[in-house]
């Protein structure tokens, strides 16, 4: 019988194929939303319009790709993700200070000024993101892992949402917090943190089938069951 990925052995074949993969999609969509998240905008979804930073839009992946890797491999290989973004984001950090430390040639198609104008937040960005993600996607991870439990592992639509809902809430308050307070009104920060929690949560709710369909192919592709030891 072939072992579940979420065994102690060690990952081989396409299990480990799918967790790389799982986990470079994650890696990926962290490092674009921190490098978009300065620019905030609207979007008008049909019945509300939403004040959302540029990093929300790629942002949810990230939850859907712990909230399999979880249901995968389990919160221990789903937790050692979630820090090696936290390193990865580190290195982003680095390297745009970098960057910055040496002065643009005149043939550049980017020059110093449009360097500096969209990145000088950056520092601050991502220390914001970076509270808030790593507070959040642990908690993401858990609270799936207890709805898991609870349910003896029933009911893949409610740990996936149950853990993605409360998750994004907790990062949606933490973003708004470290980079306005201070800044802005309290009554604009509300409105922005209820804003990004709404759009997080319905697009939570959407990938539910993206969700159930990953976890079936999952088991297709890697061959365990879930009686498997």
């Amino acid at each position: 019988m072939t072992p579940r990925p979420d065994s102690d052995r060690p990952l081989e074949g396409r299990a480990e194929v799918l967790y790389l993969t799982l986990s470079g999609l994650f890696l990926g969509a962290l490092v674009v939303t921190n490098l978009i998240a300065n620019k905030f905008l609207t979007l008008d979804s049909g019945f509300k319009v939403f004040i959302l930073s540029a990093g929300a839009l790629p942002y949810p992946i990230t939850f859907l790709a712990t909230d399999l890797l979880s249901e995968i491999y389990g919160h221990r290989r789903a937790n050692r993700v979630v820090w090696v973004g936290f390193l990865v984001s580190m290195f982003v950090l680095f390297a745009l200070w970098l960057g910055s430390l040496f002065p643009a040639i005149a043939e550049s198609p980017v020059s110093d000024e449009v360097y500096l104008k969209a990145f000088k937040n950056a520092w601050r960005v991502i220390a914001a993101s970076m509270t808030a993600y790593l507070i959040a996607q642990l908690i993401d991870v858990k609270v799936f892992h207890f709805w898991k439990r609870f349910t003896k592992g029933k009911h893949l639509w409610l740990r996936n949402n149950g853990s993605t809902v409360v998750s994004q809430l907790v990062d949606s308050v933490l973003v708004v917090l470290v980079l306005f307070a201070g800044v802005q009104s309290g009554e604009w920060m509300l409105a922005t943190i209820l804003d990004l929690w709404l759009f997080k949560a319905i697009v939570a709710l959407c990938d539910t089938p993206l969700f159930y369909a990953g976890t079936w192919a999952a088991r297709r592709w890697t061959g365990w069951r879930d009686d498997a030891p």
